[in-house]
């Protein structure tokens, strides 16, 4: 692999590499471009991973390369303290929660103490503090150089540290930001460099879609609202038609948001825009935002915070017109609800136009690697999703023993993959293995629904300590998953990649069913009439591949060092029953396989030895 990199950074020619997991993909690719002194961007798939390569891999290879050059971590403004927005800031903020306050106090102790303002550094702040959004900017409430702490902006600095390094990590999300950023001509978020290296690059196809389209926020109209109120009050005491037009803006946001139901749900957007009900709504928080522009008319010019407030006005009120405009092809238009939001969205269905522009770059080597690339030993499902016409394809085998080290069960006798609690039915039909297994499991769910049930029949009826995704967040639940030695974890999709236990702490993987999007997903039913339209195969073209390249993910939690022994469950019979069945198997590793619980049992007793 390391060779393929070096040839690909002297030819230019594109590079796609599948690395089986213990290939060592990350040294393959790092030591190439250390060698060669270019100016690189790597690129990985989630703020964790991105960690990991700085500060573990990266230092381990400069260190025994004798490289010298700077190197930099940059990640998304949103990661950042704003000292501007955390000085307005009071400490009795009305709406905040205890333990929303007690974050903020975190927060005010860190500051002090903090060089780069990385949020991630925080002893103690959850993944999700209601305090984040108050803390951090976003590119609607950024003052820009017009901010008093301009100088000294922590995301400022970081950028300047990466416009001067040799090797810049990013993630996927501020790389195609960066791409979105460009397009509009106004500025850049990471520098030019004359090779870009994608890790995990399976993700990039379904990232990419969301910074090619278009997306809106309820909960940008309810900070827009927030922040009019903050401005009236510093800028304009004497304009009360301010704070009127912002408690208008919250009402009918959260008047549309009711419109689509109480559940969170997402679907798609044309036929609910059909609806009476939601296009009243809509057009109600239409006026409401034509009604602040007008009195924000009358206030321009009297304080930077209200200039701001109205540029973001007529930015959110021509982003609102865009994404409810579905009537352009090649777009999937949907809507997505929480608990207290909504948010509209316009996507591309293919990413692979734009992308290939900027393959067309003269001078510039692109490497795009994961251990989950092909369906079988073809790539032309990764290609196409991305535009790689003219490109050099490489598949490197894990160099694990699979046959000694592990055994795949597809049990029999397993209920409808559509049967009422299901999750139950499994988890006590596997009692029994589970409790055999002298290490770890992870119980991987396809649904949360499934999941809760899966962890409620365990905590009932199994002697081990039974850990659920939510319930903290993931490096504290992997670490005392780690430490516990026997536990297991029940978790959906966030566990399926990315995560690395090794040794006996991980011994058995169960998947409770092929990983096949759902068929209510927007995003899906819109690429596969788009498949219909052109008279081509949605199933295989679209939904086969992506299963296949997820479940490789959820399997490459298994084993992932030359000493790992484990079993993994397959709880789902198509993989046998179906002839599409022999596509999944043709690319996981070659594992032996049976169908007997008793038979896999006996196994898991020779992993004590």
């Amino acid at each position: 692999m390391a060779d393929a990199v070096t040839q690909a950074l002297h030819t230019q020619q594109p590079l796609v590499v599948e690395a089986g997991t213990g290939t060592g993909k990350t040294f393959a690719y790092l030591a190439p471009v250390l060698a060669t002194g270019k100016k690189v961007i790597l690129s990985t798939g989630s703020r964790n991973l991105q960690e990991q390569l700085f500060h573990r891999d990266l230092p381990t290879l400069m260190k025994a390369m004798d490289y010298h050059h700077p190197v930099a971590l940059l990640k998304g403004r949103a990661n950042y303290i704003c000292i501007e927005r955390l000085n307005l800031l009071n400490d009795s903020v009305p709406h905040l929660s205890p333990e929303g306050l007690a974050d903020l106090q975190r927060v005010r102790r860190f500051m002090p103490m903090t060089h780069s303002g990385d949020i991630g550094d925080i002893p103690g702040l959850a993944e999700r503090s209601d305090v984040l959004p108050l803390v951090t900017s976003n590119n609607d409430n950024c003052l820009g150089r017009e901010c008093g702490h301009y100088q000294d902006c922590f995301l400022v600095k970081a950028r300047a540290k990466a416009m001067d390094a040799q090797v810049v990590v990013v993630n996927h999300h501020l790389f195609f930001a960066d791409m979105a950023v460009r397009d509009t001509g106004f500025g850049q978020l990471i520098p030019d460099a004359e090779a870009y290296i994608l890790d995990e690059a399976h993700q990039l196809p379904d990232i990419a879609g969301q910074y090619f389209g278009q997306s809106q926020s309820s909960r940008q109209w309810l900070e827009l609202a927030r922040d009019l109120r903050l401005a009236q009050k510093v800028e304009a005491k004497d304009m009360a038609q301010i704070s009127k037009a912002a408690d208008q803006i919250e009402r009918h946001a959260q008047d549309l948001r009711l419109t689509f139901g109480y559940d969170s749900s997402r679907g798609q957007l044309r036929p609910m825009l059909a609806k009476p009900e939601v296009n009243q709504a809509l057009l109600r928080l239409n006026d409401s935002l034509t009604f602040a522009y007008e009195v924000f008319k009358l206030a321009l010019g009297r304080g930077e915070q209200l200039d701001q407030g109205f540029e973001r006005l007529v930015s959110l009120r021509a982003q609102l017109e865009a994404v409810t405009r579905v009537q352009e092809d090649g777009y999937s238009y949907w809507y997505e609800c929480t608990r207290l939001h909504i948010s509209f969205h316009k996507t591309p269905l293919s990413v692979a136009k734009r992308f290939s522009a900027e393959l067309a770059k003269e001078s510039v080597s692109w490497i795009f690697t994961s251990a989950t690339l092909a369906v079988g030993d073809s790539f032309a499902h990764f290609c196409a999703d991305m535009g790689l016409d003219d490109c050099r394809t490489l598949q490197l085998d894990s160099p694990f023993d699979y046959q000694q080290q592990s055994r795949l069960c597809v049990p029999r006798y397993l209920p409808a993959t559509n049967a009422p609690n299901r999750g139950r039915l499994l988890a006590t039909s596997l009692l029994e293995t589970l409790s055999l297994v002298p290490g770890g499991s992870f119980f991987l769910c396809t649904s949360y629904k499934v999941m809760n049930e899966v962890a409620l029949v365990l905590r009932e009826q199994l002697d081990r300590t039974v850990l659920v995704q939510g319930e903290d967040n993931k490096v504290r639940l992997l670490e005392q998953f780690s430490q516990d030695g026997r536990a297991v974890l029940v978790a959906t999709s966030s566990f399926w990649e990315g995560i690395d236990v090794r040794g006996q702490a991980l011994q058995c993987v169960v998947i409770d069913k092929l990983p096949f999007s759902a068929p209510d997903d927007p995003q899906l039913s819109a690429r596969l009439e788009d498949c219909k339209r052109r008279g081509e195969d949605g199933f295989a073209k679209v939904q086969l591949p992506k299963a296949i390249i997820t479940l490789k993910q959820g399997v490459g939690r298994l084993i992932r060092d030359i000493s790992d022994r484990g079993v993994l469950i397959i709880t789902d019979d198509r993989l046998v029953n179906r002839a599409y069945g022999g596509d999944f198997l043709n690319s996981l590793p070659a594992m032996p396989r049976t169908r007997s619980l008793a038979e896999l049992n006996t196994f898991l007793l020779t992993l004590e030895q």
